[in-house]
């Protein structure tokens, strides 16, 4: 996409999104325990609530942290209702595969290949991965083969993986009774289109963390973001701001209202 189209499309998407955008709730996230394992849940309704994807700042530096990007919207009167690290990124906080914001693809998927066992592959090509994308049809999680299939029109996405749950079944990858346990957060797109994003209170495995999604919060498609240290949520009503020890995020979704 040229330059020119990118900022059509940003100013058709920010109007459009001023339109529908409503105030968000009084509490969107919440403390939930599953299994005797705790999780902050927020949920979140696409075209209702101001959701977006943040990477880089006017400066063109990554935000890195909740706060940057918290003081950020203010200057533009706007308030930081939630956030939560949204992917996998480089040592320079690039996201790893794709990235789209406004609708422009700054970053391209990533549909690199690597054999061998669960174990030994990296999570994010642990196949398939996916894309969460927020577009016309509102929220989706679909696999990368599948979005790269149908390509369609995204205002905001970002690449991650492995799928959690794939049309109502487990990635076959995710063992039961797994001993990998890690904080974890992830995303699913559940009934009537909510979008519900979690972090795990303490360490959980996949396994346990998909069928959460699945078996809790009614979620036929979830994307697993990122584990351990890359994990982290700002939700100042529960008195949560986390660092990321990598030294800061890359990409972050975020709840936005207005300051008026």
């Amino acid at each position: 996409m040229d330059r020119l189209a990118a900022l059509l499309w940003a100013a058709l998407v920010s109007a459009a999104g001023s339109a529908a955008a409503q105030p968000a709730p009084a509490q969107v996230c919440e403390r939930q325990v599953f299994e005797n394992s705790g999780y902050i849940v927020c949920s979140v309704t696409p075209g209702k609530d101001d959701l977006r994807l943040f990477w880089r700042g006017a400066d063109g530096q990554p935000f890195r942290t909740f706060s940057n990007l918290a003081d950020a919207l203010k200057k533009d009167g706007q308030v930081l209702f939630f956030a939560m690290n949204a992917g996998m990124y480089r040592d320079d906080f690039t996201p790893i595969g794709l990235y789209i914001e406004h609708g422009a693809e700054l970053r391209s998927a990533d549909t690199t290949e690597i054999k061998g066992p669960p174990g030994k592959v990296p999570n994010f090509y642990k196949k398939p991965n996916g894309v969460f994308l927020l577009g016309d049809n509102g929220a989706e999680i679909l696999t990368t083969e599948e979005f790269l299939k149908r390509r369609p029109k995204a205002a905001f996405a970002t690449q991650s993986g492995p799928m959690l749950v794939i049309e109502g079944k487990l990635h076959p990858a995710l063992i039961p009774g797994s001993t990998d346990r890690t904080r974890r957060s992830g995303v699913g797109v559940c009934g009537s289109g909510i979008v519900r994003f979690v972090i795990s209170d303490g360490d959980v495995n996949f396994h346990d963390f998909a069928r959460l999604f699945r078996d809790e919060l009614g979620c036929p498609n979830a994307l697993f973001l990122d584990g351990g240290h890359g994990t982290g949520i700002y939700q100042p009503a529960l008195g949560m701001n986390d660092f990321s020890w990598h030294g800061g995020f890359g990409p972050v979704v975020g709840l936005v209202q207005s300051g008026g």
